[in-house]
This record gives C-alpha cells, sequence and structure tokens, in this order.
C-alpha cells in the first residue's frame, strides 16, 4: 500500500443530499434525490486516523471515530486502490433524519466516498480522479444495493440496476411540475426489519402489475404528473411491510384516497408524496397538519446536482 496523501491543512467540503428510494413501484431500482442533506467539512492532519465532529441528527449517538460509517466508507475506497488514507478531522452538519426512510446510511455512504475522492484528487504528489462509474461501485459494495446511492451520488431520478460487470444507473430530469413532500414520523424503522418481511415469491399478476406501474411511473415523473396517482401504486412491497408500521399505512391509505400520490419512503417509516404541482402538495401538507399534526412535515425540492465535493489546499479557504 502506498504512503498516504501528503498535503497537511488541505480541506475538502462535502455535501450529499436525502434520498427516497423505491418510489412506490420501483422497488430496489428507482431512486430521486431530495434538496435536504449533510454538509462535512475535511481537514487532512498530521495525527493519523480520523476524529468526527457531529452537529444536528446524530449528535452524541453516532461514532466519532475511525467506526464511523462516513470514515469507514472513505477508507474503503483508499483500501481499494490500494492507498493509504491520511489523518482526518471531519465535521459534520447532519439533518437528514436517521431510520426513517430517507437514505440516511447511503448518503453517509456516499459522503464518505465522495471525501476520499477530494482527498485523492487534491493530492499534491499523485493525484487520482475518479469516475461516475467507481464511485457508484464503491458506494454500492458499501450499500449492497445502488437505488440509494444512485440519487445521492449523480441527484434528479435515477434508474439502477446491476450486470456482472457491476452497477450502472441511468440519471433523469423530473419534471418541474413534480412538487415533492416528505412526512417524517417520531418512530424509526429497521431497514432489515423491513426487508425480512419481504415474501421470497409473489403472485404472477403482482409481478404483471408492478412492471406496468413501474414504466408508467418513469413517464409520470419526466412527462405526465397528472398520472401520478395511479404510477406510484404497489402490490411488490409496501403491502407486506405495512404490519410493521401502521401509522406509515394507515396515512398513505388517507393520502392516496383523498387523490394524493403518496408512498412509502424508502423503507419507511417516512412518507413520501410525489404532488401534481403546488395546489396539490400544499393541500396534502394541509392535511397532514390538520390530522396527523405529530408527523414532521418537509415540502422539498428535487436535488438536481446529487453530491458535490470542493477542494482547498493548505491556507485557502472554500
Amino acid at each position: 500500500m502506498s504512503a498516504a496523501a501528503g498535503g497537511v491543512g488541505r480541506t475538502v467540503q462535502v455535501r450529499v443530499p436525502a434520498t427516497s428510494a423505491n418510489l412506490g413501484p420501483g422497488f430496489d431500482t428507482l431512486g430521486i434525490a431530495l434538496a435536504y442533506g449533510d454538509e462535512l467539512s475535511v481537514v487532512v492532519r498530521d495525527a493519523p486516523g480520523a476524529t468526527v465532529h457531529v452537529s444536528g441528527v446524530g449528535a452524541g449517538e453516532v461514532p466519532t471515530d475511525e467506526t464511523n460509517l462516513v470514515v469507514r466508507s472513505a477508507a474503503h475506497v483508499f483500501a481499494q486502490l490500494g492507498r493509504e488514507m491520511p489523518g482526518i478531522e471531519i465535521s459534520a452538519t447532519n439533518r437528514i433524519p436517521h431510520g426513517r426512510g430517507m437514505g440516511s446510511s447511503g448518503s453517509a455512504i456516499v459522503a464518505g466516498v465522495m471525501i476520499a475522492a477530494g482527498l485523492l484528487e487534491s493530492d499534491p504528489q499523485d493525484p487520482v480522479v475518479l469516475t461516475e462509474e467507481q464511485l457508484l461501485a464503491f458506494a454500492t459494495e458499501l450499500e449492497g444495493h445502488p437505488d440509494n446511492v444512485a440519487p445521492a451520488l449523480f441527484g434528479g431520478l435515477t434508474i439502477a440496476w446491476t450486470t456482472e460487470q457491476g452497477p450502472r444507473f441511468k440519471r433523469l430530469m423530473v419534471h418541474r411540475g413534480v412538487a415533492p413532500l416528505v412526512l417524517v414520523p417520531s418512530f424509526t424503522m429497521s431497514t432489515e426489519l423491513a426487508r425480512s418481511l419481504q415474501p421470497k415469491q409473489v403472485p404472477h399478476e403482482d409481478a404483471v402489475f408492478n412492471v406496468s406501474r413501474s414504466a408508467l411511473l418513469i413517464a409520470a415523473l419526466t412527462q405526465s404528473p397528472e398520472l401520478l396517482l395511479e404510477a406510484t401504486e404497489d402490490r411488490l412491497h409496501q403491502n407486506y411491510r405495512g404490519a410493521a408500521m401502521p401509522a406509515t399505512r394507515d396515512l398513505i391509505g388517507a393520502l392516496r384516497s383523498a387523490g394524493h400520490a403518496a408512498v412509502v419512503s424508502g423503507a419507511g417509516p417516512s412518507v413520501l408524496v410525489l404532488s401534481n404541482g403546488p395546489l396539490d402538495r400544499m393541500q396534502a401538507a394541509d392535511y397532514v397538519a390538520e390530522h396527523h399534526p405529530d408527523w414532521r412535515v418537509l415540502t422539498l425540492a428535487v436535488d438536481t446536482k446529487g453530491a458535490t465535493v470542493e477542494t482547498a489546499p493548505a491556507g485557502a479557504t472554500l
């Protein structure tokens, strides 16, 4: 393994968005980036290892040393490239809720991958520029599947799949009429538990149903948002997980009965509403505020940039 990248005092600034995966019928395939995320500042130091200072979500709860998921993800990239990671000091300002289905673990992984990318590119002795394919591959190796890390990396709406050569993605622009709304409860949901509730086989008619709705959803999100209610119907995963989060199930049912395209956000328990315009979104938000005031309402935009990284040499400021 080669020596650690030099340049003590140089800095890396990373921003990574929250995501919502599945979007109803697009199980383990579709994801969207949301303009609501975490910011991390990194300084290369003399001492080896890593120290993490966390403010916001997870402060006092997440690890602050090399076992932190962000640090482990950055270290994974260096190890895969046969490089030694320099000592780093990370200051993280976290906004993405943990355990709520907004891609917090995927975003943490992407943050680590992007930190590594920034450190490698700004290495004054032996710079390396990572490709989009490498970024996605490293993040997927850590996350296990690409549906959350792809939108976090690249923004917009992403279709993600895997091949024998590794993960792949296609990024699409979301129609300007689509207005996302995320409803966040006070309780959490384990992704592992949610996945354990999935049957290993589903009826043929349910599989066909979801194929049709997934295809329709691409059209609805990119061209025809008036079709979002029908396009977000699902028979593969939401019904099976409903018993584990009845409040989420009931809220989705109430919103859909009122004409709003509500789905489980990721593995839950948050709810994503893909509204057809600001008026539709406001009506959904007003309904939740009146009937479910214990749910936090986030009126968000689609993030079109994905994760970003900026670097500066020692003594310079970003």
